[in-house]
Formats: structure tokens, C-alpha cells, sequence
């Protein structure tokens, strides 16, 4: 979805302000070059205090102290926050979990598939929307927030559960041998005495609820669209914030959603982007999070929540904020939005702090904001609805996700699928390698030179026969450990590991460990350095493995690494296969990060793709403008003054307006950066 202008602002609530100052507050907006809020997704008991009885006073000022200082609107449905009233009005509303019942004040606490709750969530959805759907500055929709099922797993939806299995599996002795409950007499004889998800051993059905989980949440969605859809105007747009697995900030894949398939019912993806900051620093959330977005429609998309001072480790130092910013939109993005406008004075949320602190006056973030605000104004023309074509992908995958969360591979301290996947795309990211994450049933695999697949541990054989078919025929793959090692519904193949793999990589294993004071060395030759970051590295690199260790035997593939242990001396931990026209590469351990960037410059000098020379921490991002020109932003993510040389066409500086020639030297201070647009 095109946009007219960047979409800069904040999420705001009039309903927390211990005073009246909307008046102010947008004026102080204004000034900072603020042209979106983003409100009422968390209000629901303050537009509907009572059942039937709606409240609009606050949505109403909002709106129109937006409208008075030609601020847009983006309108949230409340419904991942129930009021009280609704409450009391099952004693299932809230979700039964895992762990036991939910008890009422968290939010995302209830039971989505519930009618009751369904109900109700209905009347407020079409109420709300239809009173401000005729509002000019409402711009858009976003459905929910950061939805998930919230483990939902009470009587109603295992119901329907048990009916989304009968549809799959007609006969019921199917099903048994399909999930192998044979196994501890785990058999299900008949529908009506299906015993409860809660209790299973069987991972294989464990997993099969996460994705019926999945599936609802998709569900919820479309529900929510299909309301929307009967209100809005043409000219109105349809969105979610999605958020990501989380660490003590966001690191990767979002296990309890399906995220392509959830999108598909909205206009545009939108996401919530946070990250550490200061010295810690690096962009690479910002990528890989976003890159995950990007990649849902294949389009741009709108960063709906990302941190102002946030929590207290994320003060930024000066210059993040702004460096931040402009590489949500070097990654695609069409918005930088802030959660949230102003500091809250009480409850849990007390310390995540706005752009404004509790004083509300004008602070060295809010005067960031303002100077971003104001170059956005300035320049945001030449840098809106940016088009990346990448030449690389990371294939991810849900299913496997959970595979790897339900057979961890080491108990006492789990390595776990984000941990790979970033394993692999933070290397690309300090590379300036630009990528795509692409589902494991993406079709069009030859869009890519290069895919990388990070432990994918569930696979259909029709997966794993597109990918052979893609490498056959000129592709290269990039293949992790715990690849292809059980069908879609994680039962374990019982061929040759890696399953429908073993040609295409050109490898083969039988035996796995978890390795205690484990090494291996990589031969190193000039295609695996970098005269940017490996001047004087000696011809090999002996490198730690932890977590996991394959014992792989190439078959036709030829050995980039060894483990040093002298008792697997004969077995491979890298290899390199020509396979028809493309190349697979097969990690089979799980080593020192170090070790994977001059291994990816290895693979990208083999198969001809081109290498920026320039690496981390200046980052290189592209995309083509409105005006059909390419645009080049240069970030310094680090604390110390860089400088390189320009290789190009020649371009301008669109902030300065100097022009730029091949050869030139460009200087980025500390967390600075630089666009430029080749003439």
C-alpha cells in the first residue's frame, strides 16, 4: 500500500491524562512534525463502561483536536481488553490454559473463541467503527493487538478442536497412525471420548493444537476484517500491529501466530519493532523484525509501535533515535510510531515511557523527535514507498518452531529456533546482505540466488522437493542442522537424514550429540576474508561448537570444516555439494558466530553474488522511490566517527545536496547516516 506521506506519530490516550491538555498536547505535536496518532485499541471499558452504554467523550476529542491540527487518525478496536462487566458474565470467559484458568486484570486474558465474549466484542467493533468511519482524518483500522490465543484450551475450544481433526481425518484410525498413538496407549477410539490436549505426551498432537491455535487466531482476524469491511471507506486501510517472539526485547519469528496467512485478510502489515539500545545497539532487530513484515505481502508496511525512551535500559543515546527511525524506513517501512505519546502515572506500564516524561515538558527525546519529524517533512518524499528486490531469503517456519520448542536440543538450556535463525541473518545484516523471510511454502524459490534455511525441522516432502528442484535448477541453499527431520506433523522420517535432502546437499547422518569441549577449524582461503574486518587472519579458524553436533559423512559434497575431536575426525561440520546447476552448503553444528560471516562471504564469492565492501557497523540498505530512483542509505551503528569510500553512480546527498562521485570519501559521525539518490 502507497502512502502519500510518511506516517510519523505516537499512540495516545486522552482517557489516561491526569488533566486536560489535548490542546497542548497536539500543538507540541504539530511541532514535531507529528501527523498520525493511533488510538482506542485499549479503551474498551471507557467506550463502554457499561453493557450497552457507550461512552465517546475522549474518542470524540481526540479526533477532533486531531482534525483541528491536521493530525490523522488511526482507529484500534478494543478488544484485546475486556472490561469487568463482561467478566462476570461467564465463568469461561476467560481463557483456560495449560496452566490452569486465567484470572482477570493482564490483558489478553481471554478465551477468543467464546461467544459470549464474541458477542460483545461484536457490538463494540461495529458501534465504534461506525461513529467515526466518516471522520476525514481517520485514516485506518487496526485490528486488535499483538492477538494471539493466549493458550486458550478450554472445554469450547478443544470442541473444536476435536470437529478441525474429523474434517482432516474422516477415519479415525488415521488420525491414530498419523500422530503414532499407539504409543503409551495414547489410541483415541472414537471423537466423543477425545481426551484433553492438556495432558499429552505425544508431541505430534501438542503440536498439531499450537497450530490449530494459529489457525484461530487467522480466524479472529478475518472476523474482525469482515465487520470492518462493511464500514470503511475505500480511501481506509486495514491493519494489525504484530509483534515478535521476545527475549527482554523483540528477537524473531512469532510462534503463536501465522503470520502470513493472518495478513492476507488486512490492506497492509503493520508490526511492533522493539530493540536495545545504546551502546548495545545494532540495527539488526530493526531488520530482521521488519524484514519479517516486509515480507507478509511482499509489500511495505507501517511500524506501529516502536520505543521513545521505553523501558529504562532503552533510553537512546542522541542520534539513535533519529538513526532508528530512518532504518524502519530504509527496510521498508511507510511509518515510525511511537508507544507511546506521553508517560503514564500508574499501573504496570508506569515505566515504559513515552516521548513525554511524567512532567510532561519538552525533553531531549522529544526535541529527537522533532528533528526527525522535521527532515520526514522535508525529505520524506524521496524516500516513501521504497521497493527492495532482494537477491536473499530466510526460509521460516512455525511448524518447525514449535518441532524445535517441543524436542528442545539441549534440556538444561534450550537452543532454540530464533537462536539459529538470527544465528544466520545477523551475519547478512553486518554484511549488508538484504533479505527476505519467506514461508517454507513459498512458491517462487527461483526469486532468490541464495536461501537460507535455519533448522527446518518440520517439512512436507513437497517442501523439500521444491527446494531440490530449486538447487537443481541454479539455486543455492544454505542449510542448518535439524533440517528435515520429521513431516509436518514433527513425526520423525525414517529414511536417511536429511530427509529428501541427502542428494541436494550431498551428506548423510544416522548419529547427533550434544558436545561437551567441542571445536572445529575452518580452512580459510582469500574468498572467505574480508580486507575490512579480517586483515592478518591466519589460513584457518578454529571455532567452538555448542548445543548440538551432527556426525555427517559427505557422500558427494566435499568438507569446508572438521571437528577437531579425534575421535570424529572423519566426519564433516561444514560441506559444500555441486548439485546440477546450484550449490547446497550444510552446517551441522552449531559454532562461534565469528565463524559465520567469512563462511557467508565464501558462499556468496562461489556462487556469484555480489558483496558490498563495506560491513558492519556501516549498514547499507537500498530501494527504488517514487521517482523510479534508487535510494542508498548509509548508517554508522556505532560510537566512533567512520568514514569509507563511495563505489557508484553518482548521486546526490538528499540532505545536503552534494553531490556524490565514485570515489568519493562519505564520513558518518557517531550513530549518523546519510541518503543518498543516484541521479
Amino acid at each position: 500500500m502507497k502512502v502519500d506521506k510518511i506516517l510519523f506519530g505516537a499512540a495516545y490516550y486522552d482517557e489516561y491524562m491526569p488533566y486536560d491538555r489535548i490542546d497542548e498536547d497536539m500543538a507540541m505535536m504539530q511541532k514535531a512534525g507529528i501527523n498520525t496518532i493511533r488510538i482506542a485499541e485499549s479503551t474498551w471499558s471507557t467506550l463502554e463502561p457499561y453493557e450497552g452504554v457507550y461512552d465517546f467523550t475522549h474518542l470524540d476529542r481526540m479526533i477532533t483536536a486531531a482534525k483541528n491540527a491536521g493530525i490523522n487518525v488511526i482507529v484500534g478496536t478494543p478488544t484485546y481488553a475486556i472490561p469487568t462487566w463482561l467478566n462476570a458474565k461467564a465463568d469461561d470467559i476467560l481463557a483456560i490454559t495449560h496452566d490452569g484458568q486465567q484470572i482477570y486484570g493482564h490483558r489478553q486474558n481471554m478465551d477468543i473463541t467464546h461467544p459470549i465474549y464474541l458477542k460483545y466484542a461484536e457490538k463494540i467493533i461495529r458501534v465504534l467503527i461506525e461513529h467515526v468511519c466518516n471522520e476525514p482524518n481517520v485514516i485506518g483500522y487496526q485490528i486488535d493487538n499483538e492477538t494471539k490465543a493466549y493458550d486458550t484450551a478450554g472445554p469450547g475450544p478443544q470442541k473444536l478442536f476435536v470437529e478441525y481433526l474429523k474434517k482432516q481425518y474422516p477415519d479415525i484410525n488415521a488420525f491414530n497412525l498419523e500422530f503414532g498413538l499407539d504409543y503409551w496407549s495414547n489410541r483415541v477410539d472414537t471423537w466423543d471420548v477425545f481426551p484433553d490436549i492438556r495432558g499429552t505426551i505425544n508431541q505430534s498432537l501438542a503440536a498439531e493444537y499450537e497450530k490449530f491455535q494459529r489457525n484461530l487466531v487467522t480466524q479472529f482476524f478475518e472476523w474482525q476484517a469482515d465487520i470492518i469491511n462493511e464500514y470503511k471507506r475505500p480511501d481506509q486501510f486495514i491493519t494489525h500491529n504484530f509483534d515478535f517472539a521476545w527475549t527482554d526485547h523483540s528477537c524473531g519469528m512469532q510462534p503463536d501466530v501465522n503470520q502470513y496467512e493472518s495478513s492476507k485478510c488486512m490492506t497492509i502489515a503493520g508490526a511492533d519493532i522493539y530493540h536495545p539500545s545504546q551502546d548495545s545497539l545494532t540495527g539488526a532487530e530493526i531488520t530482521v523484525c521488519g524484514n519479517i513484515i516486509r515480507s507478509l505481502k511482499q509489500d511495505n508496511y507501517l511500524i506501529l509501535e516502536t520505543q521513545a525512551q521505553g523501558n529504562a535500559e532503552w533510553l537512546h543515546y542522541p542520534g539513535q533515535l533519529r538513526l532508528c527511525g530512518y532504518s524502519h524506513i530504509a527496510n521498508g517501512a511507510n511509518s515510525v510510531m511511537y508507544w507511546h505519546w506521553h508517560s503514564l502515572h500508574n499501573a504496570i506500564e508506569s515505566y515504559w515511557k513515552g516521548i513525554l516524561s511524567h512532567d510532561f515538558g519538552e525533553n531531549a527525546t522529544y526535541r529527537d523527535v522533532c528533528e526527525l519529524g522535521l527532515e520526514l517533512n522535508k525529505y520524506g518524499d524521496h524516500i516513501k514507498n521504497l521497493k527492495k528486490r532482494n537477491k536473499a531469503a530466510i526460509m521460516i517456519d512455525n511448524a518447525s518452531q514449535t518441532g524445535m520448542k517441543l524436542f528442545p536440543l539441549k534440556s538444561h538450556n534450550e537452543l532454540s529456533y530464533n537462536a539459529v535463525m538470527r544465528w544466520i541473518a545477523d551475519a547478512l545484516y553486518k554484511l549488508n546482505i538484504e533479505f527476505d523471510m519467506i514461508p517454507s511454502n513459498y512458491e517462487n524459490l527461483s526469486d532468490y540466488e541464495l536461501i537460507c534455511i535455519p533448522a527446518l525441522y518440520s517439512a512436507k516432502d513437497e517442501t523439500l522437493q521444491r527446494i531440490d528442484s530449486y538447487v537443481r535448477e541454479g539455486g543455492n541453499v544454505l542449510v542448518t542442522f535439524k533440517s528435515a527431520f520429521s513431516n509436518e506433523h514433527i513425526k520423525i522420517y525414517h529414511d536417511t537424514q536429511p530427509h529428501g535432502l541427502t542428494e541436494c546437499l550431498g551428506i548423510r547422518y544416522d548419529q547427533f550429540t550434544v558436545p561437551k569441549n567441542a571445536s572445529m577449524t575452518m580452512k580459510l582461503d582469500k574468498s572467505f576474508l574480508s580486507a575490512v574486518s579480517e586483515k592478518g587472519v591466519d589460513d584457518s579458524l578454529t571455532l567452538d561448537i555448542h548445543d548440538w553436533l551432527e556426525l555427517v559423512t559427505p557422500t558427494t559434497a566435499s568438507p569446508l570444516a572438521g571437528y577437531d575431536n579425534p575421535y570424529w575426525k572423519e566426519y564433516a561440520a561444514i560441506t559444500e555439494n555441486s548439485y546440477g546447476k546450484g550449490h547446497g552448503y550444510y552446517l551441522s553444528c552449531f559454532f562461534d558466530e565469528k565463524g559465520m560471516m567469512p563462511l557467508i562471504r565464501h558462499i556468496c564469492n562461489t556462487i556469484g553474488l555480489k558483496l558490498p565492501d563495506i560491513e558492519f557497523p556501516i549498514i547499507c540498505k537500498k530501494g527504488i522511490n517514487d521517482f523510479e530512483k534508487e535510494v542508498q542509505f548509509y548508517f554508522n551503528y556505532s560510537s566512533d566517527k567512520q568514514n569509507f569510500v563511495y563505489h557508484g553512480e553518482t548521486a546526490t546527498d538528499i540532505m545536503t545536496g552534494k553531490i556524490i562521485n565514485d570515489g568519493n570519501v562519505i564520513e558518518l559521525n557517531d550513530w549518523d547516516l546519510a541518503i543518498l539518490e543516484i541521479q
